[in-house]
């Protein structure tokens, strides 16, 4: 773990084992992401789809997609006739 100062400019310096970690080089893009007490940095993926492909597959587990979309359709036109 190391620790970086904030820079009058507000800037921090990525230190060099991060930077090599994470593949990083000059000019390349970092995601910020803030949570209430702190920070997370992750590089910008050079695809979304590919990055996020998969995620949440496990709530889908023994659902029928045919189904649910029909009770949720058919739960729509019951509030539409409401």
């Amino acid at each position: 773990m190391t620790t970086v100062k904030l820079s009058s400019k507000n800037q921090i310096v990525i230190p060099r084992e991060a930077r090599r970690a994470l593949g990083l080089s000059a000019g390349d893009e970092v995601v910020v992401v803030p949570h209430s007490d702190k920070i997370e940095l992750f590089p910008r993926p050079k695809n979304y789809t590919r990055a996020t492909h998969g995620l949440g597959k496990d709530v889908w587990n023994g659902v029928d997609a045919v189904e649910y979309v029909k009770g949720e359709r058919k739960a729509w036109e019951r509030k539409a006739g409401s």
